[in-house]
């Protein structure tokens, strides 16, 4: 459809086989759980895929996939389940991959935590720009607590997550993936050094 070349989805399935933690961002509508689920259909076979998401969208075929799903609070107040609560369920389920279909608070910190401690995840973000997106997941954990500072955040992000793919919607309707950017985990002054692949 044009979304992207040979070489970058030659490159993209690879990084997916090898394990590398990949957030995709993108606008509304831009279509980042359609890459989302692109980049998914590389994860091999052999391997336990867990999802956490607010909304089921996340489709893809896979022989080993456990999918969860957000609830809102009944009538009486009780029963909801966040984001949160998922993301750190996943994490008990033996999973080989853990995605998040979209972080927007602060179940960012917990899907940190679980990339940094060796868990191979992908995810997607609401963002202008790969290094925007970058930035808002510095800010999301923030949300955590108060006892969670940029301190934290902002090496364990660099550290985390290892490729950046920013996807947008032009406005004849075109989704096009524009940048493609490395994370190699150097943090220089409270910024994340990016490298545009």
């Amino acid at each position: 459809l044009g979304t992207l070349n040979p070489r970058a989805v030659g490159f993209l399935r690879a990084a997916v086989v090898a394990g590398l933690n990949i957030v995709v961002s993108g606008g509304t509508q831009a279509g980042k759980t359609t890459l989302l689920n692109c980049l998914a259909a590389a994860i091999p076979g052999a391997e336990r895929v867990v999802s956490a998401e607010e909304v089921f969208e996340l489709k893809f075929a896979h022989p080993d996939w456990v999918a969860m799903q957000t609830r809102q609070a009944g009538l009486e107040g009780t029963g909801e389940i966040r984001l949160r609560e998922l993301v750190k369920q996943a994490l008990r389920m033996r999973p080989s991959r853990i995605i998040v279909g979209e972080v927007r608070a602060e179940e960012c910190l917990d899907l940190l935590l679980a990339l940094n401690a060796g868990l191979p995840g992908m995810a997607s973000i609401h963002a202008n720009s790969a290094r925007e997106a970058l930035v808002k997941m510095c800010t999301l954990p923030l949300l955590a607590g108060e006892n969670i500072g940029s301190r934290f955040v902002v090496p364990t992000v660099a550290a985390s997550v290892d490729l950046m793919v920013h996807i947008s919607i032009d406005s004849d309707g075109l989704r096009q993936v524009d940048e493609i950017v490395a994370v190699p985990g150097r943090v220089e002054n409270d910024m994340i050094e990016a490298e545009p692949l």
